[in-house]
């Protein structure tokens, strides 16, 4: 009974969820010096993820496709503190609701100055962040510091992907609220954020071989009453 009653009260608490998800998954690179690369990372006022702060609530921008922007808008942040070697990856969850086509990609920190496109891509966004944080506190951004680390940029583009008869949704699509989650692999294997998921399906299996051998038990109990009765 006592089991019967976890499994019920375990299904009441499940709730369904509408959502869509993206993501990239990477191996961490050897620790540079932040302090040898230019342009400063520090003057990049990029919002962070790392190990203590694995994930962040945003609203991004989306356009439509053009050949200016064929992969929509891009949108920059800075995966520091990471292990060497370790396996991770970083997953976007949006609303089905706001249908939108989003494209992750890491990239190394000297692989991005090496590259005139990547880097000018990430300036654009750098100097529009900035004119948009004018006067308002940087809390959150990245704050490297000479200490070796190991890091990444992490690149979101994001395209919108409805159709609507509304002229000025079609010319201004709305911003589209995110989540941004940075998620290690344990052993580079799992995901550290499936583990309630992993506890809660071997608790249902081990609680469903309980009930399954009571109510076995049981059936032959009432075939056996049956058979001497007759």
């Amino acid at each position: 009974m006592l089991i019967l009653s976890i499994l019920l009260y375990t299904c009441f608490l499940a709730a369904p969820a509408i959502a869509n998800v993206e993501k990239t998954i990477f191996t961490a690179p050897e620790s540079i010096a932040f302090g040898d690369a230019r342009p400063n990372l520090l003057d990049l006022h990029l919002v962070s993820l790392s190990p203590k702060k694995l994930a962040i609530r945003t609203a991004l921008p989306v356009v439509f496709p053009t050949e200016e922007y064929p992969r929509g808008l891009s949108s920059w942040y800075l995966l520091g503190g990471l292990r060497p070697g370790q396996r991770y990856e970083v997953r976007i969850c949006w609303a089905a609701t706001q249908p939108t086509d989003f494209l992750l990609e890491s990239f190394k920190v000297t692989d991005v100055f090496d590259s005139p496109a990547l880097l000018q891509d990430l300036s654009i966004y750098a100097e529009e962040r900035q004119i948009s944080l004018l006067g308002e506190d940087l809390t959150g951004s990245s704050e490297p510091t000479a200490v070796k680390q190991s890091a990444l940029f992490l690149r979101i583009q994001s395209v919108a992907s409805f159709y609507t008869t509304n002229k000025e949704l079609m010319q201004y699509p709305p911003p589209v609220d995110v989540d941004i989650i940075l998620d290690p692999y344990l052993l580079n294997v799992f995901p550290q954020s499936l583990l309630p998921t992993a506890a809660y399906i071997i608790l249902l299996a081990v609680a469903s071989w309980f009930l399954s051998g009571f109510a076995w038990a049981k059936l032959q109990l009432f075939v056996q009453e049956k058979q001497h009765s007759d």
